[in-house]
């Protein structure tokens, strides 16, 4: 297994089950050696947590929204992604650039045009996993974990956030994961895919 850092995003839409499977993808490296660093966006940070709010207590203005992630975004880059990655640990997010692709692109601003304004600063993961689920059985797990639909989670939202998300698995660095089985079916699957590049 490599000593070099590497960098692995886990996205899709509400509802697949990715924080669960990032924690269970970390823990599961941390078992076979490896220093991991397990965190998410938005993060908890000045303009993260404005954005966490906003999901609450209605939605910013899509340009608003774009600049509060790529301002929070670039304090992660600088202050956690790049010193971990630099120092040869495994970065795993809980959402990166494509979710900001997927979510604000579903409100009408080009997907390609964010990916751009991200990529002039934020690194290209390595590995980036997308967790697939069709937008009812999504939110049936959002209700069934007790939360109602926030801003960010309602149907056509989710359809539109699916089909950016599913464009990205051609990348050469994505692979698409579907979540229809188990937690440790899908948790199988993620090892498998991330062993063979790590």
């Amino acid at each position: 297994m490599s000593t070099k850092g590497f960098f692995i995003v886990i996205e899709g839409i509400d509802g697949t089950g990715k924080s669960t499977q990032a924690r269970r993808l970390g823990d599961w490296l941390v078992s076979r050696g490896r220093e991991v660093v397990l965190s998410r966006e938005p993060t908890d940070g000045p303009w993260g947590t404005k954005l966490r709010e906003s999901a609450a207590t209605g939605r910013l203005s899509p340009e608003a929204e774009l600049e509060y992630f790529l301002k929070d975004r670039r304090q992660h880059v600088e202050e956690l992604i790049a010193p971990s990655l630099a120092a040869g640990k495994v970065v795993i997010l809980d959402r990166y650039y494509f979710s900001t692709m997927a979510y604000q692109g579903a409100r009408g601003i080009d997907p390609q045009e964010i990916r751009r304004k991200n990529e002039a600063f934020a690194p290209q993961p390595d590995l980036l996993l997308i967790i697939d689920l069709d937008v009812d059985s999504a939110l049936t797990r959002i209700g069934a974990r007790g939360d109602t639909a926030n801003e960010f989670e309602k149907r056509e939202n989710l359809e539109r956030c699916r089909e950016i998300f599913l464009s990205l698995g051609e990348e050469p660095f994505a692979r698409v994961v579907p979540s229809h089985g188990t937690l440790d079916e899908v948790a199988s699957e993620l090892r498998k895919v991330v062993s063979e590049m790590i």
